[in-house]
């Protein structure tokens, strides 16, 4: 049986189907967007309960958490400096604007998919949420792309999952692989300067709100864990190394899409792990990026209760792999 297909304007009303946050109505000051932004960062839960995965305790205040760092920024008025011939170039070069495009575009999907599935209200309003600020993430993409007149390829129709805990598995796993390195790429595009300070921060909430994502992902699968009786256990971890494995084979090479007129295209799905020459000035030893992916990891987790659980797969992985590696002088 072919696979259900969704366009882009379907997608985005399943999106609208979840209770959206209110947006002010007017644009908020300076102030007020410092204020968001310094919430987004920093969250500690008042409770006294043990936040033990998979307890009542654990899951309300992960969804407080995640309500509670929302931040209202709107793509329509985010501020896309002028960039100079250099770094207009540089920045219409990076092999990345398709496969982002399309990504944000699969992962709201995949989201609202498995949210319409749960029936905690809790947790349904949390996931729900999710997919809604990856269809934000997608809209700023879209408006970065037109300001700068980046040719992107034709979306093709988005296939709506028929197991959506295996998208929803596959989408979390693989944002927090990306996330982790991107952490470190941003830092480095921001040391370097051969961006502008204006885009670099133009984009520091959607990468802060991906730390978000990641670390409500962590936490719901330690939560959905915990609720399974053993057998579904089983059946649940048996699914998250297929999901492991799967993200293991679909970085190797490039992926090949079709977009929505059929023709072919070839995109890295590997940009987060070996992009850092696309951003720097200077070539980058690879030991200097894994630390400081990890640094940033550190950092941008810093702010947020330390009950929560943190993505551990990557930094546990990362750090073994720098015990074989060789130290160098020079650092970033």
């Amino acid at each position: 049986m072919a696979a259900q297909t969704i366009d882009t304007f379907d997608a985005e009303r399943l999106i609208e189907g979840f209770e959206a946050p209110i947006l002010p109505v007017q644009i908020p000051d300076a102030a007020a967007l410092a204020d968001a932004d310094r919430r987004m960062r920093s969250w500690h839960s008042d409770s006294k309960d043990a936040l033990t995965p998979g307890s009542a305790a654990h899951k309300r205040e992960m969804c407080r958490m995640f309500r509670e760092t929302f931040n209202p920024y709107r793509p329509s008025v985010l501020a896309w400096p002028k960039l100079d011939p250099d770094a207009l170039q540089r920045i219409v070069s990076l092999p990345i604007w398709d496969i982002a495009v399309q990504t944000e575009g699969k992962a709201r999907l995949r989201m609202a998919a498995y949210a319409r599935s749960v029936t905690d209200p809790d947790m349904r309003a949390a996931l729900g949420l999710n997919a809604w600020e990856e269809n934000r993430h997608k809209e700023v993409l879209s408006r970065l792309v037109a300001a700068y007149g980046i040719p992107l390829a034709s979306e093709p129709p988005y296939e709506y999952p028929k197991d959506a805990e295996w998208a929803y598995l596959v989408t979390g796993y693989s944002e927090c692989v990306d996330s982790f390195f991107a952490f470190g790429l941003f830092e480095v595009a921001r040391r370097s300067g051969i961006f502008p300070a204006e885009l670099v921060d133009t984009f520091e909430p959607v990468i802060q709100e991906e730390t978000r994502h990641i670390l409500l992902f962590a936490n719901w699968v330690a939560w959905h864990r915990a609720q399974l009786p053993w057998w579904r256990r089983i059946l649940f971890e048996l699914k998250v190394a297929r999901v492991w494995a799967f993200l293991a084979w679909e970085r190797i090479g490039l992926a090949r899409t079709l977009d929505a007129e059929g023709n072919e295209h070839k995109q890295d799905n590997n940009f987060t792990v070996n992009g850092a020459q696309s951003v720097a000035a200077s070539d980058i030893d690879v030991r200097d990026l894994m630390e400081l992916c990890l640094e940033e990891n550190d950092r941008r987790f810093a702010g947020y209760d330390a009950r929560l659980l943190r993505p551990t797969t990557m930094p546990r992985l990362v750090r073994l792999a720098l015990r074989f590696m060789r130290k160098r002088r020079g650092r970033l």
